[in-house]
């Protein structure tokens, strides 16, 4: 497990100091794929590199297994980073080596036989899927088959958490689905604890089960990804669920009652959703603001719809909506902006 506890983190800058982090508290249990998000600028990066002391925190501690990390000598630390590996936008490969040699790079580091590490190095290409790139090049591939051999690379030396920092900012969407879903089977398959940061709502809605909102250096929310996104609380998760510029559709109107459709991989369909329900149980709804987007033959993304002021008419729609597999609905209750 990972805890964070009271962690804060400062800069000194020309114009005086910087507080990146304030009072961060987060407990991310083994096993979880966790999500941090936020704005640019709400210390998201600087957190996940305070995780693994790549940024010292000035106040606070890091506990992993147990054991607070900021405390280690650096031969200890460089132990613990083997454990605790990273993924970036960039991807930062080594140009100059092949493919095979990047996975193995780690491995030399840590003094692995070559062979031995040639044999890891193979295997791990045949687990993200590029087993026929050993030899190619960074600057040969594509943007996912890099971000997929960064992957490899961060395996190689059986690490308990894989940091994600905004892995698939660089990618397009279906890339971004390709690289998510790879995460999930390597989560599942080798247990590997997996912290994500990003600034994208729909990575965290794809592929997260629990999340913590940054907002200027604090934790301003914190739960299971449904819960937080079906009815957000702070005023960061509502800009997040609810983009910028919806201020006017999203202003309360008398006689008008809300419900967020959340798409989580539903399967889509050529009919809208929201015909089919006026045909079949006669529930009019006006889409006040929606955010969704088709990857093969699934849907992700969210919906906000507007309702009569009517009890019963509201809960045939969630009952209707939410008998959709991979779709959670809630009211919306509240000032949403």
């Amino acid at each position: 497990m990972i805890e964070i506890k009271n962690l804060t983190k400062e800069f000194q800058t020309a114009d005086g100091t910087v507080e990146a982090l304030r009072d961060v508290n987060l407990n991310i249990q083994d096993g979880d794929i966790y999500g941090i998000i936020g704005m640019s600028g709400a210390g998201k990066s600087t957190l996940v590199r305070c995780i693994n002391m790549l940024e010292r925190p000035t106040r606070g501690q890091v506990f992993i297994d147990g054991q607070d990390i900021a405390k280690l000598t650096d031969k200890e630390l460089r132990a613990v980073r083997r454990d605790v590996t990273m993924i970036f936008q960039g991807f930062n490969l080594l140009m100059q080596r092949t493919c095979l040699k990047n996975i193995c790079f780690p491995l030399e580091l840590a003094g692995m036989e070559k062979e031995k590490a040639k044999k890891r190095a193979l295997e791990l290409l045949d687990v993200v899927g590029l087993p026929d790139k050993a030899n190619a090049y960074p600057a040969q591939l594509s943007g996912g088959q890099q971000q997929r051999i960064a992957i490899a690379r961060a395996l190689a030396t059986d690490p308990k958490v894989l940091l994600c920092d905004e892995a698939t900012s660089a990618l397009d969407p279906k890339t971004t689905h390709a690289i998510l879903e790879l995460i999930r089977d390597i989560n599942r398959r080798l247990g590997i604890t997996v912290i994500i940061i990003t600034h994208q709502m729909s990575v965290v809605e794809e592929i997260c089960s629990r999340v913590a909102i940054l907002d200027s250096g604090s934790v301003v929310e914190e739960g299971v990804v449904s819960e937080v996104f079906s009815s957000p609380k702070s005023g960061a998760a509502k800009r997040l669920v609810f983009p910028d510029g919806a201020d006017e559709i999203l202003e309360e109107v008398p006689g008008e009652r809300r419900i967020r459709v959340v798409f989580s991989g539903a399967v889509a369909s050529r009919e809208p959703l929201i015909a089919k329900m006026a045909m079949e149980e006669q529930i009019t709804a006006s889409i006040l603001g929606a955010s969704t987007k088709s990857i093969g033959d699934k849907a992700y993304g969210n919906m906000l719809l507007g309702l009569p002021d009517d009890d019963g008419v509201v809960k045939r729609a969630i009952q209707y909506l939410s008998s959709i597999p991979d779709v959670l609905v809630e009211e919306v209750t509240g000032d949403v902006r």
